[in-house]
């Protein structure tokens, strides 16, 4: 995650929480192994969605989240990690806060995978969870300010909504930048989606209930209509009777006013 990030207001306290120091530690141990190492090592560890899927490289949607592809990737990267998670934390507890970061990191990743199966290119770095980090502090902190190179103050909110535009917009045409995009519009939306999911499912709900009140009041209307025009058929018919006598009811004719008479009953007898 790119960019220079400093907040004030709710929510930041500059604290060393346990499980952003846990993760900016391993960050940086894996890093100086990585540097040892050489890129083999990223290209073993980082995600490449088509050997995810032809190798069954199933540790790899987790271990591209300690990748980085030089010191200023993980420092951007670990900066976010300290104002963000440690707030996050901080509110939540430890257990929860990795949960959640891990959840929105493997998460974007494997999205990546799904919508992009046969890309080749090695993805790497923790931006999926930080995106997740960004938005879950979006949403729970909105109005705490953010200063963005030390100068430029902007909310929260319209800054979670400024990474989250770009980030689609660059993931219309996956491939064609170095940035991964898609990672972190997956890590975005996995957060987004894990925190307001109570309220989702409550909106499911009531949509659901309304689509089958809408459902039933149409079925009722279709009954009605049904039910009108077997009534006028029958009162055509009664009145061809009156007329000329139900010795000249075409065969056709009798045998509709049976069927439309004992449909009518029918329909009576199910509204009791």
């Amino acid at each position: 995650m790119n960019g220079r990030y400093y907040t004030r207001g709710p929510g930041f306290s500059g604290m060393l929480t346990p499980g952003v120091k846990g993760l900016l530690i391993a960050n940086g141990v894996i890093f100086l192994f990585q540097g040892l190492l050489g890129w083999r090592t990223v290209h073993m560890l980082g995600l490449t969605p088509a050997i995810f899927w032809s190798k069954g490289a199933l540790w790899q949607p987790v271990t591209y989240l300690f990748m980085h592809g030089g010191f200023t990737h993980l420092l951007f990267n670990m900066l976010a990690l300290w104002i963000f998670g440690g707030a996050l934390e901080s509110l939540w507890g430890t257990r929860q806060f990795l949960r959640y970061y891990f959840l929105t990191g493997v998460g974007a990743g494997l999205s990546n995978c799904i919508l992009t199966p046969g890309m080749p290119s090695v993805i790497i770095g923790a931006s999926g969870a930080i995106y997740g980090l960004l938005a879950a502090y979006g949403l729970l902190f909105p109005n705490s300010m953010i200063y963005i190179y030390l100068l430029f103050p902007i909310r929260a909110k319209y800054l979670v909504l400024i990474f989250a535009v770009l980030a689609f917009m660059g993931s219309l045409r996956p491939g064609t930048s170095a940035v991964a995009h898609l990672v972190h519009l997956g890590g975005m939306v996995i957060g987004v989606v894990y925190l307001r999911r109570d309220t989702m499912l409550r909106w499911g709900a009531r949509k659901l209930r309304s689509l089958q009140r809408e459902r039933e009041q149409q079925q009722q209307r279709r009954r009605t209509e049904s039910e009108e025009q077997l009534r006028r058929e029958v009162d055509d018919l009664l009145d061809k009777i009156n007329e000329v006598g139900i010795e000249n009811l075409t065969p056709w004719e009798r045998r509709r006013l049976r069927e439309a008479s004992e449909m009518l009953r029918q329909m009576e007898e199910r509204e009791r």
